[in-house]
């Protein structure tokens, strides 16, 4: 398979030696030193992009691949708010995009407890729900959107928590406390206290490997296809 990368930061380059040692071929590499000199025509050597960039460029990206008819997978986040309308163009041009907020195995399998054990704790007031997510200084978005999903996660199953915030802690809003500090791939920490215990989840990435495989597998997943996936759908 031919894979044009979006971006190639740290992530660009795990997703390479991830996609070489699974026999495919790296046909473009597009970063912001070239990106205006990329042309549609330059989109047809590859059969699926994987797009790590910034939360200010991807958007313009997506477009770009859905006017070349280039299947897209998607890893950055920070811009869901123009999702639907995305899937909604996508559609329209009978395009290919797999988005997700964290393409590790792992993460997506706490997804699951994450959702499960605010199932559980929803008709127990006396927890207070809090979450930590942790990243290094370069990522730009706050919190990441990888704490998004695990919060409306919880959103959806415990009715006291009302909306989430990285700024306000009153009772009815689940607070996310966003740290930024050297180089650390990710973690990411929910908490349930109370005055007599307190519950923890915790996912904590040791590299970026993780990440960069599921994107590869995406990719493998997505070739060929058209419409809109998410983990999900691969798992």
């Amino acid at each position: 398979m031919k894979i044009a990368l979006f971006g190639y930061g740290k992530m660009g380059k795990e997703i390479e030696q991830i996609a070489l040692l699974r026999k495919h071929d790296i046909v473009l590499k597009i970063d912001e030193n070239n990106a205006g000199n990329i042309s549609s025509d330059d989109f047809k050597k590859a059969d699926v992009g994987i797009e790590f960039s910034t939360p200010h460029s991807v958007v313009k990206n997506i477009g770009k691949a859905l006017d070349a008819q280039l299947p897209l997978v998607i890893g950055t986040t920070g811009w869901y708010d123009q999702l639907e309308d995305i899937k909604t163009r996508c559609l329209q041009k009978n395009g290919a995009l797999f988005y997700a907020s964290n393409f590790s195995l792992g993460v997506n399998l706490f997804f699951k407890v994450n959702s499960y054990l605010a199932e559980l704790m929803n008709k127990y007031s006396d927890y207070d729900i809090s979450m930590e997510e942790i990243h290094h200084i370069h990522k730009l978005d706050k919190p990441s959107g990888t704490a998004i999903s695990l919060a409306n996660q919880i959103l959806e199953k415990v009715e006291r928590k009302k909306n989430w915030s990285i700024s306000e802690k009153k009772p009815e809003t689940l607070f996310i406390q966003d740290v930024r500090e050297g180089e650390v791939p990710g973690t990411h920490i929910v908490r349930y206290t109370s005055n007599i215990d307190d519950i923890e989840i915790m996912h904590k990435a040791h590299n970026r490997k993780g990440f960069a495989l599921g994107a590869v597998l995406a990719a493998e997943f997505l070739h060929n296809k058209k419409g809109v996936y998410n983990m999900s759908d691969l798992i």
